[in-house]
């Protein structure tokens, strides 16, 4: 029974002594808390910029496509697609051997019209046109007048009232007068003929520089200064003047034309600073925004804006897709801190954390503004001199211990091992 006793006694200190052990051995746990090495970066007052970027399609910067004014077969094209033209330039002929010959006819017709106007027209035609026509008012007054003298004797002779002689000599004087109206009249025809000269060979004249029209709208020529994109048709193809039949774009000058959202074409206007990207790490070529269209697309809602750009080289080509920066605005004196140090939290707001004097991380809510690839704006939630987590913050919870590491440093626990393994 001693024996017994003994051995229960025994048992009772080996499990005080397990309790004992494991008791410390959580103490020790506890206080042997892990500490997460992280890099860390000063909050700092900097200018940032509001930089808008879309998607755009590139155009020249300017266009034409030529039509002709008259359908005929091309005779000869000197240019191919390709080529560089200058304003001016002839660029191709269309069959006009016709179109001379109309004109040839229609020159002589002039030429004829115009001899026999210069034979007609010896003075002033207008000057004598007014002349004769006011001699011929005033031979009718008095072919009028002398005629009713005339009457008024006549009727007194037959009453008895007047001599045959008055009679006679009011006869006279009406046969003068109507001999001076007939002749005023022929006066005032030929000067008319004269002037019908005038309008035929105005006519004429017409004729001839409508058949020359014609025969200049055979010639294709450049209404720009551009390059060659479009030739429509081959030499002796039909040109018809329902089609363009070449196209030439200016593309010294290129414009990327870019749908902005609405909240974010509001900051932006005439004049800002602007890049276009190829894309494929092509460097950025700058520009400046030509057009920010007052009106919303109705069909999506955003808001068209030009971004102008030379283009050295011709390296842009119209119908590319590019991308847009453009530069809305700077805000100086902004709280700005790495992209890295923005973290999101369980309900979707972004944070950051925050390392003290006492190497402890605190997490704070943060309220972004502007953002640029190497920086964001913090509007509320930092200071200038505060410390934020830029690497190692992910996962990290609220007041965990932390130790500052410089970049490229190794934590203390490979030093240890590196330590360890040299030994």
């Amino acid at each position: 029974m001693r024996k017994r006793n003994c051995i229960r006694r025994g048992d009772a200190c080996v499990a005080i002594c397990l309790l004992f052990l494991a008791a410390c051995s959580q103490k020790e746990e506890k206080e042997a808390e892990p500490v997460v090495p992280v890099q860390v970066t000063a909050a700092r007052q900097d200018s940032i910029r509001r930089i808008v970027a879309a998607d755009a399609l590139l155009f020249p910067q300017n266009q034409a496509s030529i039509v002709p004014k008259i359908t005929a077969p091309v005779k000869k094209f000197y240019v191919n697609r390709g080529d560089h033209v200058r304003e001016g330039q002839l660029l191709a002929v269309l069959e006009n051997r016709d179109l001379r010959a109309a004109a040839l006819e229609s020159k002589g017709l002039y030429d004829q019209a115009a001899a026999s106007y210069r034979a007609t027209s010896a003075a002033s035609l207008p000057e004598q046109v007014t002349t004769a026509q006011a001699n011929v008012q005033a031979a009718k007054e008095t072919l009028d007048a002398a005629q009713k003298l005339l009457q008024n004797r006549e009727k007194l002779f037959h009453d008895g009232a007047l001599a045959r002689k008055l009679v006679d000599d009011a006869q006279v004087a009406y046969a003068q007068a109507r001999s001076q109206y007939d002749t005023a009249q022929e006066h005032l025809k030929g000067l008319m003929s004269v002037g019908k000269q005038e309008q035929l060979k105005g006519a004429a004249k017409a004729h001839y520089q409508g058949a020359e029209a014609q025969v200049n709208y055979s010639e294709i020529k450049s209404p720009i200064t551009g390059v060659i994109t479009e030739r429509a048709v081959w030499e002796g193809e039909m040109a018809s003047t329902g089609a363009p039949l070449l196209t030439v774009m200016d593309v010294s000058r290129v414009v990327a034309r870019a749908n902005i959202p609405q909240e974010q074409a509001v900051y932006l206007k005439v004049g800002d600073a602007a890049t276009i990207n190829l894309g494929g790490g092509s460097d950025d070529i700058p520009g400046k925004v030509i057009v920010v269209s007052p009106a919303v697309d109705s069909a999506s809602t955003t808001i068209q804006v030009w971004v102008q750009a030379a283009n050295p080289g011709e390296r842009l080509r119209p119908g590319s897709s590019v991308r847009v920066s453009i530069v809305a605005e700077t805000v100086k004196d902004a709280v700005v801190v790495p992209p890295a140090a923005l973290l999101p939290n369980a309900e979707g707001e972004t944070t950051v954390m925050v390392v003290g004097a006492d190497s402890v991380a605190h997490e704070r809510k943060v309220e972004v503004g502007v953002r640029e690839p190497d920086k964001v704006q913090i509007l509320s939630g930092v200071k200038p001199g505060e410390q934020v987590i830029t690497v190692g913050g992910v996962g990290l919870e609220d007041k965990a211990k932390v130790s500052v590491q410089k970049p490229g440093e190794k934590p203390a626990a490979e030093k240890e091992g590196d330590g360890k393994s040299e030994k």
